[in-house]
């Protein structure tokens, strides 16, 4: 099972120097991919959550292709009703192909109502929309001599039966986001019976879940995987690996600006992790 980190594009105190120290301790580490996320016009329902500055993901990891060597980039998620499908099939194949074959694409549908009428997209419509530019994405990628470049691998973000379907229809993997160690458990049971039921190949999991250390052990039921001890956070990437997860990618942030200037706190964690991976590749 490889691992990832969700790197915060957003909010004050985040510029290029920090982007690129990010960068830099999460290929240091020797994290398998650095991923993040998407908004393009942050109007108070996104700001409320994310706010400004707010780096877009494609320009972003563009240049973050230029600091680092090894590290995968990808985002988390990008939300595909946002951009015509032919700008994005252009843009991600662009940034695959000047990357080395780096980039992971995870995608999801959106929820922050106030962006898209700020980007005159029709919320209702969202679901239908992604579905539809998926299919122009692929058809234009298929046309190699043009777009130059390898299958580049799709993550379909969604915890619900809508996301799990769409995956199966379109993704590389079903890539669910900041959940339960139980929920994971048995939506890798729904992932596997949803496959089977549209006779297609099940999909990787490719989760994205919490990172928070704590001094002491959280035992509510409510608790999200990668919430707790290191030894909680360690054996929910133990769970997970179980599961058969291809890859598993830890998000830093949990709703506290004021760590957006102080990453060192989430780096310890990271290290620990980095440690732990390491000792499992040892084996």
């Amino acid at each position: 099972m490889r691992i990832g980190v969700n790197v915060p594009n957003f909010a004050p105190g985040t510029d290029p120097d920090a982007l690129r120290r990010w960068a830099q301790t999460v290929e240091g580490l020797g994290f398998d991919l650095l991923m993040v996320s998407d908004h393009l016009a942050v109007t108070p329902d996104v700001a409320e959550q994310y706010p400004a500055p707010f780096y877009e993901p494609f320009t972003t990891l563009s240049w973050l292709a230029g600091v680092t060597d090894r590290v995968r980039l990808g985002t988390t998620v990008l939300i595909v009703p946002y951009r015509h499908p032919l700008l994005t099939a252009r843009m991600a194949a662009n940034l695959h192909r000047l990357s080395g074959g780096r980039l992971v694409l995870g995608v999801g549908v959106g929820w922050a109502r106030q962006e898209f009428e700020a980007l005159g997209v029709p919320f209702q419509r969202r679901g239908a929309l992604t579905d539809e530019y998926l299919r122009v994405m692929h058809d234009a990628w298929r046309n190699t001599d043009d777009y130059d470049t390898a299958a580049i691998p799709i993550w379909v973000g969604g915890n619900s039966d809508a996301g799990i379907r769409r995956a199966v229809r379109f993704g590389a993997a079903w890539h669910p986001l900041r959940v339960t160690p139980e929920w994971l458990t048995n939506a890798a049971g729904r992932l596997k019976a949803t496959a089977d039921e549209l006779g297609r190949p099940v999909p990787a999991l490719t989760p994205r879940i919490a990172l928070r250390e704590t001094p002491e052990a959280v035992t509510t039921p409510d608790r999200l995987a990668g919430v707790g001890t290191v030894e909680q956070i360690i054996a929910d990437l133990e769970r997970i690996r179980l599961l058969g997860a291809d890859t598993v990618v830890l998000d830093p942030f949990n709703g506290d600006l004021t760590e957006i200037r102080r990453p060192e706190r989430a780096w310890r964690t990271l290290a620990a992790v980095a440690a732990y991976h390491r000792s499992q590749e040892d084996r």
